[in-house]
């Protein structure tokens, strides 16, 4: 993906984030000459990888397949006191997250703003494959079930918490618009706690067509610590 694009997309999503009353972190305008400033006083930051994020999950699609978001707090391996963690993500119509769960993580998925947020849902089976049973879930501390496959609909407000081995694929429903959508979890781990159905990748391949106008978490290493 071309760094131009990516910084098109961080743009928009700036602007939609804050027309959506979500303000950032401080650090989420840094420019990569202010991360070299303050790098030393980032190791709890990078640690946890905290920061943009965006992944089109190996499709070379992202508008059809992808994910934009921003990982706000988290904990990590040597922070016991911090067992949580919190993302804010855009979701385009129809842009789908595909199909995973979480082996240690339990997360409400909530619909912060814009169109509609649609989950698809099925419970795993002890070799990781879908199951047949009904998944039993809560929206908003209200004991809900679906078939499954089956769909949850959440609009602006709602919210779904998803249980450990709970496969979900979401996506913002054709017609409603974008949807601004948080995620408050245990400690988050993406290198190691997502369990994809289809093999997927993580991080695009960046050409560097121009300077980037945010850095992403995969940036880090060649940005900041070379």
């Amino acid at each position: 993906m071309k760094r131009s694009v990516i910084n098109n997309y961080l743009k928009e999503a700036e602007e939609i984030f804050s027309k959506n009353g979500y303000l950032l972190p401080p650090w989420a305008s840094w420019k990569p000459e202010v991360w070299k400033k303050n790098a030393g006083k980032c190791k709890n930051l990078f640690d946890s990888c905290l920061g943009w994020d965006l992944t089109d999950f190996g499709s070379e699609d992202f508008l059809n397949r992808g994910l934009l978001l921003v990982t706000v707090r988290n904990g990590n391996e040597t922070d016991d006191e911090k067992p949580y963690a919190e993302k804010i993500m855009l979701i385009k119509e129809n842009q789908e997250t595909p199909f995973h769960f979480h082996w240690s993580k339990t997360e409400d998925i909530i619909n912060r703003g814009g169109g509609n947020l649609v989950l698809e849902l099925y419970n795993s089976t002890e070799d990781e494959k879908f199951s047949n049973e009904t998944v039993s879930f809560l929206t908003d501390g209200i004991a809900k079930s679906v078939e499954p496959g089956g769909r949850v609909v959440l609009t602006p407000g709602e919210s779904i918490t998803l249980k450990t081995g709970v496969y979900h694929r979401f996506y913002a429903e054709e017609g409603k618009g974008p949807v601004v959508a948080g995620e408050v979890s245990m400690t988050n781990d993406d290198a190691a706690d997502n369990r994809f159905y289809d093999n997927c990748g993580r991080f695009p391949a960046v050409e560097e067509d121009e300077s980037p106008y945010r850095l992403l978490v995969g940036d880090y290493d060649s940005f900041i610590k070379e």
